[in-house]
């Protein structure tokens, strides 16, 4: 069976977005071509062969990736081209430019995940999304945590999950990396 893995960036202080969802901070580590970050973001790609996206991520991603160029391009040729899932009530389909489009999910999402985690084949990712990660936490749907935890406070905006049920987790690997950031993976803790 597929696992479903969180994979979040997030500030020191337990931010995922700062006021007015403002992600730039993302960018701003990201810039600092940490070698160490970037071969371990190549080799988690290779884990997976699904994407799963909330309407806003796969808005922001659809305007990024398919036609990234320069030193993205590796990375944006393998992220184009996993298997594609936008969970949405209000869109009736998901193109990625010249890529394979994104199928929408617009039913019973649990139910819907649940199929996806039952097909043969490697992981599955869900990036940013805060409102879908929250309901697949608390339906017991995600199977790993993996926070990027990066070294900057903004003081205020949004938590990863914003009122969600409350989850033990057990930490089951920690990497600093060269840059200051540290990958926090963390399984739910089951009962």
């Amino acid at each position: 069976m597929k696992r479903l893995i969180l994979q979040q960036f997030t500030t020191i202080d337990g931010l995922v977005a700062g006021p007015d969802d403002a992600t730039n901070f993302i960018t701003e580590y990201s810039t600092k071509h940490d070698a160490g970050f970037e071969q371990g973001a190549m080799e988690f790609l290779g884990s997976v062969d699904t994407m799963l996206l909330g309407r806003k991520t796969y808005e922001m991603f659809a305007q990024c990736w398919p036609e990234a160029q320069g030193e993205d391009v590796e990375f944006a040729h393998r992220l184009n081209s996993l298997d594609k899932f936008v969970v949405s009530s209000t869109l009736t389909e998901a193109p990625w430019g010249q890529w394979e489009p994104a199928k929408v999910i617009d039913g019973n999402i649990a139910e819907e995940v649940r199929a996806l985690k039952r097909a043969p084949g490697k992981d599955i990712v869900i990036w940013g999304s805060i409102i879908l990660a929250s309901s697949l936490l608390n339906d017991g749907l995600i199977d790993e945590i993996q926070l990027r935890v990066v070294p900057t406070a903004l003081g205020s905006g949004r938590q990863l999950f914003e009122g969600g049920v409350g989850t033990d987790l057990n930490l089951i690997g920690a990497q600093p990396h060269d840059g200051g950031l540290v990958l926090l993976r963390y399984q739910p803790a089951r009962t």
